[in-house]
Formats: C-alpha cells, structure tokens, sequence
C-alpha cells in the first residue's frame, strides 16, 4: 500500500525539458492544482486559481517575471505571487527545486 501524500513532501511534476522558459502549464498534488512557471530565473509555483476572480493562472500568459490571468488581465509576480494592481492580493507559491531534469514542488 502507497504512502499517504505529505504536505512536507517534494513531488515530481514535470520533466524541465516539459516546460520551456516563458511558459506556464498546470499540474496536479493530491487534490491541489498549481500553476508551474518556467522564467529565465528557474522555475516557480503558484496556487493556481486568481483570488480576483477565481480564473486559471497556469492557462494565463508569462510576461518576463509576470504571469497574467486569462481572465481579467490581473498581474502577479511569479518568484512573489505579489498582486501588481492590489497590495491586498497575493497567490500563495511553493517551493520548487530541480534535481537533475526533474522539477519537484513542496506545497505550503
């Protein structure tokens, strides 16, 4: 019988030749999706789901650190998930370490 998923756990979500640099793809944890970033600093992760207004971020469009919501255009930095129209608002980000062509994510 499997072991139970742990939050405290790094899990394989992608190969990095899966996702070039400038793009963002939507993976699976548990229950949990996460929108997964490629930018010419690393790779990132992110709740998927725009607290504006709920849209997908992994579907939105990179734009250098950036991604946009496809939905209403709101812009989050991805190394920060900072809100860049509201203070107020923020994505919350996982840890992510590569380990040789295997991208890994921790939940928070």
């Amino acid at each position: 019988m499997a072991a139970a998923l742990q939050m405290a756990d790094f899990i394989e979500v992608a190969k990095t030749y899966d996702l070039p640099i400038g793009r963002a793809t939507v993976r699976t944890i548990g229950a949990h999706r996460i929108a997964l970033f490629h930018i010419a600093s690393g790779f990132y992760a992110t709740d998927n789901t725009c607290p504006h207004r709920g849209g997908p971020l992994g579907e939105g469009d990179v734009l250098g650190n950036e991604i946009v919501c496809p939905w209403h255009f709101w812009s989050f930095q991805i190394e920060t998930g900072a809100c860049l129209a509201s203070l107020d608002m923020k994505i919350a980000t996982h840890e992510v370490r590569v380990e040789g062509d295997r991208v890994l994510v921790r939940l928070t």
